[in-house]
């Protein structure tokens, strides 16, 4: 269950044009046919919404049976990956012996997970819509172009990234960030990187756990001053409008608590804590 895709831009929420897209660890090193022009979030919905699915082949990386498609409106031709995965279990156990009560492994986390990312303004997960394929519910997401390297691949070749700053301040955010989705399956694979360093995490399917408790409160450490404040603004009420199809109100509530446990260690941190964002 990982690929790769996403989709750009964008900061104010609408349940329009919060849809975003991702998947599992699929590194892609080449980009479609036709490479999109600058698109808004609501554009990159609308495509992946309405264009046609013209071919499909398996995605070459991931553990969830996941298709990378080809899709065109007869304007625009782009890539988007497809997931339809939604499995539950009474109890997982998982790699290095971990057990999970009430597992949920779910595309619908996908649509949710970059719907709240807009929410908090950070724009970093890929554009992920709703959509039937082959008569069941899936989430279709951008393929993202111009990926040269997963983080997997990034370490075992020693590459380091141009500007040091912009890069630690991106993995702060993607800590940071899974934290508040209770994102219990982060890997290597599904940080995506494209040619101009931009960070891309994808694969939120195991995410929106329903703990009030921090799982690795020492990975929140610096936070962008701007997403921190629209993190604080965050309540039920917009929560609701923009996930409540995907998540339950056991699933928001804990988003909250999870959100102020965050606060109260950012706080803890002092001042230095935030950042202004560094062109990213």
């Amino acid at each position: 269950m990982r690929a790769l895709l996403v989709g750009v831009c964008a900061a104010c929420v609408s349940v329009a044009a919060i849809a975003q897209q991702p998947t599992p660890a699929v590194p892609q090193s080449s980009a479609p046919a036709n490479s999109a022009p600058k698109l808004t979030d609501a554009e990159i919905e609308d495509f992946l919404l309405h264009a046609k699915v013209i071919k499909t082949k398996g995605a070459s990386k991931g553990i969830t049976a996941t298709l990378r498609a080809t899709l065109t409106d007869g304007k625009l031709t782009h890539d988007a990956q497809i997931q339809d995965i939604d499995e539950r279990q009474a109890v997982f156990n998982g790699s290095g012996g971990t057990t999970e009560f009430d597992f949920r492994d779910s595309w619908s986390f996908n649509v949710a997970g970059y719907r709240v990312d807009r929410l908090i303004g950070m724009n970093m997960v890929p554009v992920s819509v709703e959509r039937k394929w082959r008569y069941k519910d899936a989430a279709f997401t951008w393929w993202i172009d111009d990926v040269m390297l997963d983080e997997e691949g990034r370490l075992k070749q020693k590459s380091e990234p141009p500007v040091l700053t912009t890069w630690n301040q991106q993995m702060q955010m993607v800590r940071l960030f899974d934290e508040l989705i209770a994102n219990v399956d982060r890997n290597l694979g599904n940080l995506l990187i494209t040619k101009d360093w931009r960070l891309w995490p994808i694969d939120h399917t195991r995410a929106f756990r329903t703990n009030h408790d921090l799982k690795k409160p020492l990975n929140v450490t610096h936070a962008d001053r701007a997403v921190i404040d629209r993190m604080k603004a965050l309540d039920k009420d917009s929560l609701k409008k923009a996930t409540s199809k995907y998540l339950t109100t056991y699933q928001i509530d804990a988003i909250l608590a999870r959100r102020d446990a965050i606060m109260k260690r950012l706080d803890s941190l002092g001042p230095n804590a935030l950042y202004d964002r560094a062109g990213w």
